[in-house]
């Protein structure tokens, strides 16, 4: 059996995004999104998630790349002169490894996060992180340790194997992140606290360019299990959004989760469209 979650990251981060996962959740296949509690957007996308009670909301930690939720003089250590976190991933993560006097400030970003995701009324379907940064060992160990006490059932497992996009293209090279033995170490992880995961991730190596060719070339040649695709929509490219993410297609991602063509493919492939409410038992 193949269970397929389809969900857009940073919901909140700007009105574009927040409108796309409103018309890819009605229209689209879109089942799933991940909330930025921070972010400048981010009271317009739980409005809209309220009056979407199919729409299952995650968490998507911001703790590289953003803004800090508490306030700075709180977690000064994790900031750069601008007050924000630090842009580079692998200077942040080595700091938080080698640093242990930096775990306290992170665990207090976290909770604080959790706990303005639980503020907003909506149900807590997942967790994730920006950058994938949860799979770093100082973070996933907070995050299931925090996590667990705000009723988190499930976690994004990012492991994109790279079998699966061979047959799906063959004639490319495709660059996935190397953080597996990370990847492998947070898999045990989740199964010893009991959480739940999809299988696999896909979207590492296409980030932001999740397109309808894409993600036809790629549904027939999904593995048995539950998948997530994951995508960056939005309704238009503005300005903040070209700076933020430059290159990245988010019209182009919008029409692929509007397309009846792939919606008539995932049912003819028999994937069932789930999220991972799905796939957490009831406590």
């Amino acid at each position: 059996m193949r269970r397929l979650i389809v969900c857009a990251d940073d919901f909140g981060r700007d009105v574009a995004i927040n409108e796309a996962v409103e018309i890819a959740h009605r229209a689209g296949i879109l089942s799933t999104a991940s909330l930025m509690v921070g972010a400048p957007a981010a009271a317009d996308a739980v409005a809209r998630a309220r009056r979407l009670p199919g729409l299952r909301v995650g968490l998507h930690l911001v703790l590289v790349d953003g803004a800090p939720l508490l306030p700075p003089a709180e977690v000064t250590p994790l900031l750069g002169r601008d007050g924000r976190f630090d842009n580079s991933q692998l200077r942040a993560g080595l700091r938080w490894f080698f640093r242990p006097g930096m775990r306290r400030h992170l665990a207090a970003e976290i909770d604080a996060q959790f706990a303005a995701f639980v503020a907003t009324g909506l149900a807590l379907d997942h967790v994730n992180a920006h950058k994938h940064m949860h799979v770093h060992p100082t973070v996933a160990r907070l995050v299931v340790e925090i996590g667990r006490r705000y009723g988190m059932r499930a976690v994004r497992l990012p492991y994109e194997p790279a079998r699966v996009l061979h047959r799906a293209f063959p004639a490319e090279h495709h660059r996935i992140p190397t953080f597996r033995p990370a990847v492998r170490a947070l898999r045990r992880r989740l199964r010893r606290a009991g959480l739940v995961s999809s299988d696999y991730l896909f979207g590492l190596a296409w980030s932001g360019r999740m397109t309808e060719e894409r993600l036809l070339g790629l549904v027939p040649h999904l593995p048995a299990g539950t998948s997530e695709i994951y995508c960056h929509p939005a309704t238009r490219e503005s300005r903040d959004l070209v700076a933020l993410m430059p290159g990245y297609r988010h019209v182009e991602e919008l029409g692929a989760l509007l397309s009846a063509r792939l919606r008539a493919r995932i049912g003819e492939l028999g994937i069932t469209l789930v999220g991972y409410r799905d796939l957490a038992p009831s406590r």
